[in-house]
């Protein structure tokens, strides 16, 4: 009369222990799995950093032989300008993975400051000596959580460079530990209150919209609007 209790108890336990071995092979391979793509996004953002390495030291090479050219070889878009655009996309590319090593992407942020504040010292010399008119805005923003409008600003003035390709934003952590960009700060008197854009001049606080910003900027008429924003305005009409 026992053994059906023997077998039920040997069926029972032969059950969980599948159960358990194949929730162990569930649980191993999305383990497996997730250090697979947490790895694989480690060697993207690795990838990306040396990228951004390269570009820096090859931007400062530019600036230096940008420095020691005539009048008739610079324009108001010099090629260093060009250039730091796509560094900004890849760096708030680095901004936004959770793998980024944030000590190695601070340093990368000050480097990229340094390049901008370089760009914009070239650019105001060579307007002094070449009778150029250069048209930018200086962009100052907070990452420290404290800036509800930085994000929509940041949208703002991203739409703003695609009508006007030719348009010079600079843009600069407010928060970042660099004696160079707390002078700017200094020198232009621009309060903690982001986010900040300074326009001839002038320190606008709050978010500024692109009517906003082409109301007081009236140069942007001198510059050439993109053919994308032209066919989208012919398309309207």
């Amino acid at each position: 009369m026992e053994e059906p209790v023997v077998n039920t108890r040997t069926a029972r336990l032969s059950s969980y222990i599948v159960a358990f071995l194949i929730t162990a092979f569930i649980f191993a391979t999305a383990l497996y799995a997730s250090n697979y793509f947490n790895n694989k996004r480690v060697v993207d953002v690795q990838a990306t950093q040396d990228k951004i390495s390269i570009d820096i030291l090859s931007l400062e090479t530019q600036f230096d032989l940008l420095a020691e050219h005539s009048c008739k070889d610079i324009s108001e878009n010099s090629v260093l300008s060009t250039e730091i655009q796509p560094l900004a996309q890849r760096l708030s590319y680095l901004e936004s993975q959770s793998q980024t090593n944030q000590d190695e992407l601070n340093g990368l942020k000050r480097y990229y400051t340094l390049l901008q504040i370089k760009d914009l010292l070239l650019m105001q010399k060579v307007a002094d000596k070449c009778h150029l008119k250069p048209v930018f805005i200086l962009y100052f923003y907070s990452n420290a959580g404290d800036c509800k409008n930085c994000e929509q600003q940041g949208y703002v003035l991203t739409g703003l460079s695609e009508k006007y390709p030719n348009l010079r934003i600079y843009s600069f952590d407010y928060n970042l530990g660099l004696s160079a960009l707390r002078t700017l700060i200094d020198i232009n008197k621009v309060r903690n209150e982001m986010p900040a854009l300074i326009i001839n001049d002038q320190v606008y606080y709050g978010l500024q919209t692109i009517d906003d910003i082409e109301t007081v900027l009236p140069e942007l008429a001198t510059l050439k609007v993109s053919t994308s924003t032209a066919a989208t305005s012919t398309k309207k009409k």
